[in-house]
């Protein structure tokens, strides 16, 4: 199967690593498409390395040889989207339907499942608006797996950290399994 994996700007990203190995491993072809801001806590080479394949950045491949935008290109491509991490951010956007970068405008393309994993502060996920935000998305069929409690990067001990790689990959395979027999 082939699974897109969107990486947001927070300082789980570096599990994203692990999820793409997550998916490699189960003999699945991964292609990940990063915010400018995840870029600062994990490189696009990084996860090329991880997937064999190339990483966007930007709405438009840098690949001479392809003309299509990457977002409608990876949307094409995906039997799945797993966005992991997710920030309030990008949830936000997502309810919106804002598509101003590769993430967010693939996310507008793709009829695939797609599954969010949210991590961030307590606070930011505990807010009525990032709550709204989720709640909206689920009634438009977008599939979560809810962060979980444990120790986070603002030193507190609570709800807000991304689950298990494993966890996120086995949902994702699941996911796109029901989709392709559902066809």
């Amino acid at each position: 199967m082939n699974f897109v994996v969107g990486v947001t700007g927070s300082i789980a990203a570096y599990k994203a690593c692990e999820l793409v190995r997550e998916f490699v491993k189960a003999g699945h072809d991964v292609r990940v498409v990063m915010t400018k801001s995840a870029c600062e806590f994990v490189t696009p080479l990084t996860f090329r390395t991880l997937s064999k394949n190339p990483v966007a950045v930007t709405l438009f491949n840098q690949e001479e040889d392809n003309w299509m935008p990457a977002h409608i290109e990876l949307a094409n491509f995906a039997d799945a989207f797993v966005i992991a991490p997710c920030t309030a951010n990008v949830l936000a956007k997502l309810a919106n339907g804002i598509g101003d970068d590769a993430l967010t405008a693939t996310f507008l393309a793709c009829t695939s499942p797609v599954l969010v994993a949210p991590s961030m502060n307590v606070h930011m996920w505990e807010n009525k608006s990032t709550q709204a935000n989720v709640a909206l998305l689920e009634q438009r069929g977008v599939n979560f797996v809810d962060p979980e409690s444990g120790d986070l990067a603002c030193g507190v001990n609570a709800k807000g950290k991304l689950p298990e790689p494993a966890k996120i990959a086995a949902v994702a395979i699941e996911l796109a399994q029901k989709h392709k027999e559902s066809k």
